[in-house]
C-alpha cells in the first residue's frame, strides 16, 4: 500500500488559499480589460511591447534595440510570451509576466506582514490575522488589478521590492548567521531585479545596503548573533554589496561602452530631461522637495480613495501605524516601505519627473500611477494602524466593566480585520464605481494617439504585403503592432549603429532617410518628425492624410512610381 503523503502545515495552506485568490483576481481582471481592449492603453505599455519585439523582429536585430532609458528586465521577461503574432497585437503577452508578479506580490505582502508582526519566531493570531488583513487591502486594490493587465511594470517592481523587503527583514530576525547570510543574498538577487527593472530600485539599493551595515555592525544582532567575527560580518556585507551594486554599474558599463556616456539614459536624446525641454512641460514641483512629497502622496492616497476623505483616512491609519512600530519597535525595519517617499520627492524636484494630479494644479492626470510605489507601506501600516486604535479602545475599556471591553478582549484580531474589510469595501467600492485613476489616466491622456493609431493601421494594412516602410516609431510603434505589420518591414530610428554619435552617417535610418526612394516603398510621416521631412525634402506624393484631435498630422507618402515596384 502506497504511503501517504503527510498533511500541509496550516501556513502552507494558508499561502496556498492566497495563491489562487490572486491568480483568480489576475485572470479575471485580465479577461475583463481584454475583452473591452484595455490592455494597450498607456503608450508606455505599447512602447515595451514593441522595445521587447525589435530584439528579434527587425531589420538590425539584437539586445542593442532595448536602448537605454529603460531598465532592460521587463522587456527581456515579455519577449517570450510576444513571439507569437495573435499574443503580440493583442498585447497579451506583455500582460503574462505583470500578472505572474501581481501573484507573486501578494505572497510577498503576506509573508512581509507575517514576519513583522510574530512575535519572535512563534506565529500566533495576531500576525495570521495581520497577515491576511494586509495581503486582501493589496490584492484588493482596483489601480494595481489594472495594472497588473498590461505590459506596464508598476506589478513586476512592487514584487520585486516587497521580496527584497522580506528577505532583509528575515535577515534582521535571524539568530543563525548561516540563515542570515542566506536571507541577505536572497535580498540582493531581489535588489538586483529590481535595479533592472526601474530606478527607484538604485535608490532602495543603497538604503538597503545601510541598513545592512547598521544590522551587522550596530544593531541588536552584530556582537552575539550574527557572524562572530569582524572579518565575517565584512565578508558578508561585500557580498551584499556586490549583489546589490551589480545591476546599476552594469547598466552604466552598457551605456559607456554603446552610448560612449555612462549617464546616456539620465541625460540622452530620449531621457527624461530632454522630453521635457522638447516638450515644455511645466513641473509645478519642481525645485521643492516638500511640494514634490506631497505631489507623490497625494498620487498614493487618490490610489488607494476616490474620495479625498478616504484616501487621507488611509494615510492617517498608517501614519498611527508607522508610530505605534517606531515606538514599539516590533517590526521596525518594514518602515523602510516607506522608502519611495524621499525618491520621487528628489525626482519630481529635481529629476524631471513630474506628477499631474486631477485635484491639483493643473488639474490633469500624468503618473498619477506612481503612488502605487506606496501601496505596500500603506497595505501594512494601516493594519498596524487600526489593530493599535483596537488595542488602544481595549485598554480604555478595562477602566469599567463593560460589552466592549469582553468582546475586543476576545476579538481584537477579528475586529481588525473586519474594519479593514469594511474600509476596503467602501473605498475600493468607490474607485470600481468611477474607473482606477490608473485606467482613467491611461483613457485621457491616449485617447487621440489610439483614434489616428487605429486610423493610420487602416491605410497601412492596405499596402503590398512585401512593401517596405520607412516610418520613426517613436510614439506610434503600435501601428505596426495593429496592422500586423512585422517590425522587420520598416525602417526607423533603431536601425543604425547607436555607438555612433550623433549620427551614424553609414545607419540604414540615416541613408533611408538620405535616399527614401532606394531603400523603401512607402514612408509613414509625422508632421515634423524626420520622415516627414525627408519626404518634404524629396517631394513624394502623399497618398493619404489623417487629421485627429490632439495629434500631429500624418500622411501616407509613396516613395516610389508603381512602375518601380519592390526592387532595391
Amino acid at each position: 500500500m502506497k504511503p501517504q503523503s503527510p498533511p500541509k502545515a496550516h501556513p502552507e495552506i494558508e499561502i496556498v488559499r492566497l495563491a489562487w485568490l490572486a491568480i483568480f483576481v489576475a485572470v479575471f481582471s485580465f479577461l475583463f480589460y481584454s475583452r473591452r481592449g484595455d490592455l494597450l492603453l498607456y503608450g508606455d505599455a505599447v512602447a515595451h511591447i514593441n522595445i521587447a519585439r525589435r530584439v528579434f523582429d527587425s531589420k538590425t536585430p539584437g539586445l542593442l534595440q532595448l536602448g537605454t532609458v529603460w531598465l532592460p528586465l521587463p522587456h527581456l521577461l515579455i519577449m517570450p510570451f510576444i513571439v507569437s503574432k495573435r499574443m503580440w497585437q493583442s498585447g497579451a503577452g506583455g500582460s503574462v509576466p505583470s500578472m505572474a508578479a501581481f501573484v507573486i506580490g501578494v505572497l510577498g505582502i503576506f509573508r512581509l506582514a507575517r514576519t513583522a508582526l510574530s512575535n519572535g519566531s512563534e506565529l500566533d493570531s495576531t500576525a495570521k490575522v495581520g497577515a491576511w488583513a494586509a495581503a486582501i487591502f493589496y490584492v484588493g486594490n482596483p489601480n494595481l488589478i489594472y495594472m497588473q493587465t498590461t505590459a506596464m511594470g508598476e506589478s513586476l517592481y512592487l514584487a520585486l521590492f516587497i521580496w527584497a523587503m522580506v528577505h532583509f527583514a528575515e535577515f534582521a530576525r535571524q539568530t543563525n548567521s548561516t540563515r542570515a547570510n542566506r536571507s541577505l543574498a536572497k535580498c540582493g538577487w531581489c535588489l538586483a531585479a529590481a535595479c533592472l527593472t526601474r530606478y527607484d530600485g538604485w535608490f532602495l539599493a543603497v538604503v538597503l545596503v545601510v541598513g545592512a551595515a547598521l544590522v551587522l555592525y550596530r544593531g541588536r544582532a552584530n556582537n552575539d548573533r550574527l557572524p562572530g567575527t569582524h572579518p565575517g560580518r565584512r565578508t558578508t556585507l561585500m557580498r551584499f554589496v556586490l549583489l546589490a551594486g551589480a545591476a546599476p554599474v552594469l547598466w552604466l558599463a552598457y551605456n559607456a561602452v554603446v552610448y560612449r556616456n555612462p549617464l546616456e539614459f539620465a541625460n540622452g536624446p530620449y531621457s527624461a530631461r530632454a522630453i521635457e525641454q522638447k516638450t515644455g512641460t511645466v513641473n509645478p514641483a519642481q525645485g521643492n522637495m516638500l511640494a514634490a512629497g506631497s505631489y507623490f502622496v497625494k498620487a498614493a492616497e487618490l490610489n488607494v480613495g476616490e474620495a479625498n476623505w478616504q484616501g487621507r483616512l488611509w494615510l492617517v491609519l498608517a501614519l498611527l501605524g508607522t508610530l505605534a512600530v517606531a515606538i514599539n519597535g516590533r517590526g521596525r525595519i518594514t518602515l523602510l516601505l516607506w522608502t519611495p517617499l524621499p525618491f520621487y520627492a528628489l525626482s519630481i524636484a529635481y529629476g524631471s519627473v513630474p506628477i499631474f494630479l486631477p485635484t491639483w494644479w493643473p488639474h490633469s492626470h500624468y503618473n498619477v500611477r506612481y503612488g502605487l510605489q506606496l501601496l505596500p507601506a500603506f497595505a501594512l501600516f494601516v493594519v498596524l494602524g487600526i489593530g493599535w486604535i483596537v488595542k488602544l479602545m481595549t485598554r480604555i475599556s478595562q477602566i469599567q466593566i463593560s460589552p466592549i471591553k469582553v468582546f475586543l478582549s476576545r476579538w481584537s484580531d477579528a475586529a481588525t480585520l473586519s474594519i479593514v474589510l469594511v474600509l476596503a469595501a467602501v473605498c475600493y467600492g468607490a474607485i470600481w464605481r468611477a474607473d482606477p485613476i490608473c485606467y482613467r489616466e491611461a483613457a485621457t491622456n491616449m485617447r487621440g494617439r489610439v483614434e489616428l493609431d487605429q486610423q493610420l493601421a487602416g491605410w497601412i494594412e492596405r499596402l503590398p504585403g512585401n512593401s517596405t516602410l520607412l516610418m520613426f516609431l517613436g510614439e506610434h510603434a503600435g501601428i505596426l503592432e495593429q496592422a500586423g505589420i512585422p517590425l522587420k518591414r520598416d525602417i526607423n530610428e533603431g536601425n543604425h549603429r547607436v555607438w555612433k554619435q550623433p549620427v551614424d552617417p553609414e545607419g540604414l535610418w540615416e541613408r533611408a532617410l538620405a535616399d527614401p526612394a532606394a531603400y523603401a516603398d512607402y514612408l509613414v510621416g509625422f508632421e515634423g518628425d524626420p520622415v516627414w521631412k525627408a519626404a518634404e525634402e524629396h517631394h513624394l506624393t502623399a497618398l493619404v492624410e489623417i487629421h485627429t484631435t490632439g495629434q500631429p498630422r500624418a500622411v501616407v507618402f509613396q516613395a516610389k512610381s508603381l512602375s518601380q515596384g519592390s526592387a532595391r
